[in-house]
């Protein structure tokens, strides 16, 4: 059986959503001709613990633990945070906090920070998988970002020990969705194009979730046309087959992960406020981190008693509340965007609220599996509730996004690069 590295900075018990790709690949691939190791960072303090997803590590899989300098320590002793505190991503990225102490951290992450926050691990990672390789034998590897400290990461151990890479972007580099509306300078800009563009020649593939963000490379480097590959998000089926699909009586309209101040939909908020004023009983449900803007745009539009700020919950209990609510919404930030939420949401049969601007792959998607409706950001989207009962999805047409399925495309990948 041949051997992979996965590069992945979070690792359970983190309940960062971006490590279910990567876990379930790991988990999958020994099916397809593949023995996974793992290299991750130790303990991060920013994100909130999941530790149910420890249940997910295969038993015989081999994990490399490398420290890191966590820059987000020093971040909340900035701000006057306790040393436990979780961190709210929407939070720390938001333009709504007008003090002076939150400008300048979000000053020194956008342009000191390259490529992103977690910078701190590239030495200490490179440091602890060398010893590694030194004395094993791997015949890929693959890097998983964000971060796309991961990446470069990547590429210094794949030229130093000779070791095909496969680049895994989640997301954009340079300009990812956080970024909008964000300054960042010209030198610092320069610098992490280039750091891109590196990581671009040097991979031997690279694999990208959406059609979109591949049209968006190749535009970008030409060279790439030939060695980029559309790997879905995807969902994982095993996961639904323990959580029962409830009906409640309640009818919730429900959004799972981060919400930023510009994923903010202020004529939908006015939509539900009158919904309800018509005596449809509705309430909004958020799962994750909400933003200081959206939070105050629904104060003032008179929704606060009828919404719930539920905070983190364990994955487990996401997919039950998924399968609980009545509706499910979702903010694609622009058109490379397709939210990993969007395929639980799908998964879970009901009907889907989706925003998102001249985003066609989502609408694309949305219509093969007869799953939802999408609107612009401006639009109201009272339709949906006239439409709403007639949404049935193809649950059939969703099956194609598990991850297994998925595992055995990028073994295909693995295989011709090896």
């Amino acid at each position: 059986m041949k051997k992979v590295l996965f590069i992945s900075f979070y690792w359970p018990p983190s309940g960062k959503a971006s490590i279910h790709w990567p876990l379930k690949m790991i988990k999958y691939l020994p099916d397809y001709g593949w023995q996974p190791t793992v290299l991750v960072s130790k303990d991060d303090s920013f994100t909130a613990k999941d530790e149910s997803l420890l249940n997910e590590i295969p038993g015989e899989l081999e994990v490399i633990k490398s420290d890191f300098w966590d820059p987000f320590v020093y971040y909340k002793k900035f701000l006057g945070k306790e040393k436990d505190e979780i961190l709210v991503a929407s939070e720390a990225m938001s333009k709504t906090n007008k003090s002076l102490k939150h400008k300048f951290a979000l000053w020194v992450r956008l342009n000191l920070f390259i490529p992103d926050a977690r910078m701190g691990w590239y030495r200490p990672a490179v440091k602890e998988a060398s010893e590694y390789l030194k004395n094993n034998k791997i015949d890929a590897i693959v890097s998983n970002g964000p971060p796309h400290i991961s990446h470069l990461i990547g590429k210094k151990l794949s030229k130093k020990f000779n070791i095909p890479l496969v680049s895994v972007f989640i997301d954009p580099w340079v300009d990812i969705s956080y970024y909008i509306g964000q300054k960042r300078n010209k030198l610092t800009l320069a610098v992490d194009n280039k750091l891109e563009k590196s990581v671009m020649k040097h991979s031997s593939r690279v694999v990208v979730v959406t059609n979109t963000l591949k049209d968006y490379f190749i535009n970008k480097y030409p060279f790439i046309k030939n060695k980029i590959h559309v790997l879905r998000w995807g969902y994982n089926e095993d996961d639904f087959s323990k959580v029962e699909n409830i009906n409640s009586n309640e009818k919730v309209i429900l959004h799972a992960g981060n919400i930023f101040d510009f994923q903010n939909i202020p004529e939908f908020w006015k939509t539900i406020k009158k919904q309800i004023e018509k005596g449809n009983k509705l309430k909004l449900k958020f799962i994750g981190t909400v933003s200081p803007a959206v939070k105050k745009t629904i104060e003032e539009i008179g929704l606060t008693g009828y919404t719930e700020y539920v905070g983190f919950l364990p994955y487990e209990e996401v997919l039950k509340e998924l399968c609980k609510a009545s509706y499910l919404l979702v903010c694609a930030t622009e058109p490379r965007h397709f939210p990993g939420k969007l395929y639980e949401y799908m998964r879970a049969g009901k009907p889907i609220i989706a925003f998102g601007n001249d985003n066609a792959e989502v609408a694309e998607v949305l219509n093969e599996t007869k799953s939802g409706i999408l609107f612009r950001y401006e639009d109201t989207a009272e339709e949906f509730f006239e439409e709403a009962e007639k949404i049935k999805t193809d649950l059939e047409k969703v099956k194609q996004f598990d991850r297994k399925v998925i595992s055995e495309n990028l073994a295909v990948i693995l295989n011709n690069i090896c």
